[in-house]
């Protein structure tokens, strides 16, 4: 049987992407590995314990002397399901996070979601469930 493991998203500053993730939007860090051969650290981060109970997980990674990427245009966002989305809104911006969108009904429907940005400029879609 075939199932989702991760996405992988490369970040300029692994403990502020950390720190993002697990204090601003609940994960945890499931587990890192530092590879000093590839001068490159990955740090796993999901909800529950991961890929164990089926649950994807986000891979970042962090490439030893590189502090800044270029998205292009072709990533569009990581979603995640939060009970109160104008809640999580909060927690973000108190955090020193950035809200692109706050929390309101979809466009043509009724869904309540917003839009976060990580410390990397990823866009993260949060839905409320």
């Amino acid at each position: 049987m075939s199932k989702f493991l991760h996405t992988m998203i490369r970040v300029g500053n692994l403990d502020r992407s950390v720190k993002f993730y697990t204090d601003l939007l609940g994960m945890q860090e499931l587990r890192r590995r530092d590879v000093p051969d590839g001068k490159y650290t990955l740090a796993f981060l999901g909800y529950g314990t991961g890929n164990a109970e089926g649950q994807g997980e986000i891979e970042l990674t962090y490439n030893y002397g590189v502090d800044k990427y270029e998205q292009g245009s072709a990533f569009g966002h990581l979603a995640l399901g939060v009970p109160d989305v104008a809640a999580a809104c909060e927690k973000v911006r108190h955090g020193g996070g950035r809200v692109t969108r706050e929390a309101g009904p979809v466009k043509f429907g009724t869904t309540i979601i917003a839009f976060v940005e990580d410390p990397d400029g990823y866009k993260i879609e949060l839905i409320q469930r």
